[in-house]
Parts: structure tokens; sequence; C-alpha cells
């Protein structure tokens, strides 16, 4: 009943078996609905496609749209949910990006959670974390937020934390990344952290390191720049616990950039 509430709506689901069955999630972030000069109502018809023939070839636990989802237009969020995320065949969640300008009110109303949380699948953990605000501005996670989240998984083997923007800044010209030294440190004190996951940058779809935490970026499915492809990241784990995640293509290279954690 959980699960399929959360295919329909994007609301929290926990329900799952035990660790060893097996855990496969997609990530597919800055669609950017509403874009002006952009093809963004086919970008979401292909995406949505995209997913349903990936679960169908081997079935995804479920999908996080990682930011951006519309592009400076927060009242085209029910757009997004009733005409494009409902038809997805399996469970989905969202997290706010700096183009999606909502109140954690209108998330609420949008999506039926706040713009952090946080939910276990199969005896793993993902820690969603805002990392912008209704005026677009570029912020820090709530490091209260993620500090009682990592405690509270903290006896789960493999926790991921999922945020729009990263909290690191790799080179001088990347100011449109958010320099959080706190939070990096926060993270890099638990050894269960086994990676984060980022968009908002359309042009990486990589794993870049910040010490022993590994950042995975999706590349985009949408906007007006970035990769030359729109595309999704994997990430998987099996019944053995060993985890990997790669980039998927999927108008021509069904792989990418694949990584063994």
């Amino acid at each position: 009943m959980l699960a399929g509430a959360a295919a329909a709506t994007g609301k929290l689901a926990t329900a799952g078996p035990a660790a060893g069955s097996g855990l496969r999630i997609a990530f597919a972030s800055d669609g950017h609905y509403g874009e002006k000069g952009t093809g963004y109502q086919e970008n979401y018809a292909k995406i949505i496609r995209w997913l349903n023939e990936e679960h169908r070839e081997k079935p995804l636990d479920f999908v996080v749209f990682n930011g951006d989802i519309v592009h400076d237009q927060p009242a085209l969020l029910k757009t997004v949910r009733d005409e494009y995320f409902r038809r997805l065949q399996m469970p989905w969640y969202a997290l706010p990006g700096n183009h999606d300008h909502a109140t954690t009110a209108t998330w609420k109303e949008v999506f039926g959670y706040d713009v952090n949380y946080s939910l276990e699948k199969k005896n793993t953990a993902f820690i969603m974390a805002n990392t912008s605000n209704e005026k677009g501005d570029y912020v820090c996670p709530d490091i209260d937020f993620l500090r009682t989240s990592l405690n509270k998984y903290k006896e789960i083997p493999s926790v991921f934390v999922v945020m729009h923007i990263p909290p690191h800044q790799w080179l001088p010209e990347e100011d449109y990344f958010t320099q959080c030294d706190d939070v990096l440190k926060l993270l890099q004190g638990y050894t269960n952290v086994k990676g984060l996951f980022h968009g908002h940058d359309h042009g990486l779809d990589i794993m870049r390191r910040t010490g022993n935490l590994r950042h995975f970026f999706d590349g985009h499915f949408g906007g007006s720049w970035g990769t030359a492809y729109h595309g999704f990241r994997i990430l998987e784990i099996d019944e053995a616990g060993r985890i990997s995640s790669y980039q998927k293509n999927p108008g021509a290279a069904p792989v990418i950039n694949r990584q063994q954690l």
C-alpha cells in the first residue's frame, strides 16, 4: 500500500526486504520544465519513458528527481507531478533545486513531505537535504537535520546523501557550488556514508571526491545547456552488498562512467 502511494504521489515509503535482496535506484535531475526556448515537454516525456523502460528491463526500487524540476515557476510543480511523475511505474521522490523557488509549504502541498527528509529501503538509508530556498539562493544544507539523520541511521550499513548543489567548490571558477566545510567535516565522520548524489551542474556526469567522500553527478535531462546528451544515473547494491553506480545515455551508449564503490 505504501509503495503504491509512493508511485502515485511521491510520498515516503520505508517498507522493503532486508539487506541482501539487492537495491536499484535511478537519479535524474535538472528537467527545467517551463524554460523558454527548450523542448521541456518532450524532455519530460522522454525521461518518463526511459525510466519506465529501465524499470521493465531491470526493476527500480524508486527514482529520485534531484532538483530543478521546474524553471523559476513553482506553480508548474503540480503540472509536472500530475502529467509526468504520476505516469512512472515505480515509486518516486523529489528534492528542490535552486530553480524550483518553492516554499516549504508549497513543497509539502505538492509532494506531501518536507524539503528535508529521509527514507530507508532494504537496510539502506537515503538522506535528502535541501540546498536552496524560495528565492533560489545557494545555501548549505541544514546541518542539524543532517546530524540528526546521520545519527538515526548510524547502524545502517550504507547511507547515501542527496543534495542538488554539492557542498564543495573544487575549482575557483565553480562559484555556482557552495563551500560548506562544516557539512563536509560532519559527513566525513560517518564511515557508512557511501556516496553523495548531485545535480545542478548539467555538464558533469562523473564522480568527484572530497577526502573519503564520493560525489556522483547525473548530467541533466532538460535545460538549455550541459552534456550533449540527456540521461540519468543508476545506483546498484547487489545481493552480496557490493555497490556500484553508473551514468546512462539512453539515446546512445547505454552505460557511462561506471564506478565500483
